[in-house]
């Protein structure tokens, strides 16, 4: 289904929700961040992620996506996040074990789902860990919906931090993703390795946070699920790829919303024509609730087949799909197998929503547990 929308930032817009079309427009290339008006074009929000879109033709902006992926598919690549998993598990365990250590019901989210992304995307790309609360403050301005300004304000801070610390492991290379980014391009790209840098250690912690979360929220209010993973870790991955699929059982997003993109050219699909410099929506919520590929979509249960698009499909599939598999992985697995029961400590509706965020989620997350 496509149909006119208006953003929240008052623009007009193509929303599309069929799983078959969201799935063909995720993979066309004339489909972008690019537009060559950006001062007048469309905007998805006030906030500097994902409101106003860069000047670049599909051409352009197809060059610079093939240079971004050939530099970071190795360090991102499974294999390489395969080789990663023990010491994830080893981290989450850790994190466990400074939870129990708190009084019940203590705080998931700033105990854990926080923490462990933080510390995993730090490591990978030589980030001070020390520095989280100082970057986390600036990542959280830099989404904040309603503020231009102080989403501006976040980014040229975070962009301003990733700068600086190009220019140190210039000095002083580590073996982490900066460095190898460093010394794969050549001299003078500096900026460019600062914005892509701040852009990884943005989406490396804020995304997963808000799906680790979720997949608490979704354990907590279907315990036959948490049953049958107790009984059977195995099923793991599984429940991760139904985690992912679904929405947050507290969001509060609207119906008519989606990843915005801009068509770059004109585009036609199924008998709609997209004009170029037009703003499209690509629901990814709504085709992961498609009846035809997802039988009783709204239910949480085990699925052999879940073909989602949480993380897109085509030449733009995530690239830290496999980091985040990993650690979701190995936190619910890590969860499963320590504790008897496990789960919120209040109901759904009494959470704080972080709805000024770009990612959303929730603001806490108190949990009670008993040992195994």
């Amino acid at each position: 289904m496509i149909k006119k929308v208006t953003t929240p930032a008052g623009d007009p817009a193509w929303l599309v929700t069929d799983y078959d079309q969201v799935k063909t427009l995720l993979a066309d290339r004339r489909l972008g961040r690019g537009h060559p008006d950006p001062d007048n074009a469309p905007k998805f929000t006030d906030s500097v992620l994902l409101g106003k879109p860069h000047q670049a033709t599909a051409e352009e902006e197809n060059e610079r996506h093939t240079w971004m992926r050939r530099m970071l598919a190795p360090s991102f690549s499974a294999r390489n996040m395969e080789l990663l998993r023990p010491r994830v598990r080893r981290l989450a365990d850790d994190l466990l074990d400074d939870l129990v250590r708190q009084p019940q019901p203590a705080d998931f989210h700033e105990a854990v789902s926080f923490q462990l992304p933080v510390l995993v995307i730090c490591e990978l790309l030589g980030v001070p860990y020390e520095d989280r609360e100082t970057f986390r403050r600036w990542s959280e301005a830099m989404s904040t919906l309603g503020d231009r300004r102080k989403s501006e304000e976040g980014f040229t801070n975070l962009w301003t931090y990733m700068g600086e610390l190009v220019e140190r492991k210039k000095k002083e290379p580590g073996d982490d993703v900066i460095t190898r980014l460093i010394e794969g391009t050549p001299p003078g790209q500096e900026e460019v390795i600062a914005q892509l840098s701040a852009g990884l250690l943005f989406a490396g912690h804020e995304t997963t946070v808000a799906v680790i979360d979720r997949g608490v929220m979704l354990l907590s209010i279907n315990p036959d699920q948490w049953d049958a993973l107790s009984k059977n870790p195995n099923d793991i991955p599984n429940a991760v790829e139904e985690i992912l699929r679904h929405r947050s059982p507290a969001s509060q997003r609207p119906e008519d919303s989606g990843m915005p993109r801009y068509a770059m050219a004109d585009i036609e699909i199924d008998g709609v024509r997209i004009p170029s410099g037009d703003l499209v929506l690509l629901g990814i919520d709504q085709a992961n609730h498609d009846e035809i590929r997802f039988p009783q979509p709204h239910a949480f249960t085990s699925r052999e087949a879940n073909p989602h698009l949480t993380f897109g499909h085509g030449p733009r599939f995530c690239i830290g799909a496999p980091l985040a598999r990993v650690e979701l992985t190995e936190v619910f697995g890590a969860l499963v197998t320590r504790f008897e029961t496990f789960g919120l400590a209040v109901d759904v509706a009494q959470l704080t929503l972080r709805t000024e965020q770009l990612v959303g989620g929730v603001a806490q997350l108190p949990v009670r547990w008993t040992d195994a």
